[in-house]
């Protein structure tokens, strides 16, 4: 039996109006749906925590012979001193990492020190050293035993291998790094020591900063709270410039040149594109 209905190019009246009324339905449904979207968009939600990977490691390197901790506690309490100081959420118990470990760009701070000398890094830890600074990485080196020279020279051996076109040089007080957080005449530890960080410079930041004034010694605390080294001859307020040092030094490893806003975009976007 044929329908009585009126045909519209092979469909009837009857089956255009419920098909038009389905797409006025559809059409509402979404504009619903676009309006409650942008409702939630304006109500304050609560941040989603990352858990420890979004927090900064005031990593500790790792090496062979010497002493690679001589301030056990200073690199916990830079983490502490950053956090409670900054904006900046850090790992407050700080991993240790080798340089021959491909897990060393996962983080873009590094903290070396020593009190003695120590056998030549391999090959391969000199290859990751090298990588580490060219992609964006910050190395921290600190002198525990300024007065005597193992330290020192062992540390200078083995940058030259790694950045032979890029030696050591005094960096001036008036860079960048003395006023990425406080403002800080002069650099000093738990010793004054000498008047001049030390810097290694790649396009324009550093790379690799060196310290001969043991600014652990003057972080490290006991497990009573207690400080653990006496600081010479400035006392607290020795100490307490040494902290803003400390801490300057990491807001600069994670900005670069944080009064001109330059974020550490290069190394970050190497190592979430997976550079090894």
């Amino acid at each position: 039996m044929k329908s009585s209905a009126p045909m519209i190019r092979g469909r009837t009246i009857s089956d255009a109006r419920t098909r038009d009324k389905a797409t006025a339905r559809a059409a509402a449904v979404l504009v619903v749906g676009l309006a409650l979207g942008a409702v939630a968009m304006l109500v304050p939600r609560a941040a989603q925590a990352l858990g420890d990977a979004s927090r900064v490691d005031v990593r500790v390197l790792d090496y062979d012979g010497g002493d690679a901790s001589p301030r056990p506690s200073a690199a916990r309490r830079l983490a502490w001193e950053v956090r409670k100081r900054t904006s900046v959420d850090t790992l407050l118990a700080p991993t240790h990492v080798r340089l021959s470990d491909p897990a060393l760009f996962d983080q873009p701070l590094l903290y070396w020190s020593g009190d003695r000398a120590f056998p030549a890094l391999s090959e391969a830890e000199i290859v990751g050293l090298r990588r580490f600074v060219t992609l964006g990485g910050f190395v921290l080196i600190d002198d525990a035993s300024p007065t005597s020279p193992g330290f020192d020279a062992s540390v200078r051996r083995d940058l030259a291998r790694a950045l032979p076109r890029a030696p050591l040089r005094p960096l001036p007080t008036t860079h960048t790094l003395f006023r990425s957080f406080y403002l800080l005449g002069r650099p000093v530890g738990r010793v004054e020591g000498p008047p001049q960080l030390e810097a290694i410079q790649l396009d324009g930041r550093v790379g690799v900063l060196y310290s001969r004034h043991d600014l652990g010694g003057a972080l490290a605390r006991d497990n009573f709270g207690g400080w653990e080294h006496e600081v010479v001859p400035g006392g607290d307020g020795q100490r307490e410039q040494a902290m803003r040092l400390a801490v300057n030094a990491v807001l600069y490893a994670l900005c670069l040149d944080y009064k001109d806003d330059q974020v550490h975009a290069p190394f970050i976007m190497r190592r979430r594109g997976g550079a090894p």
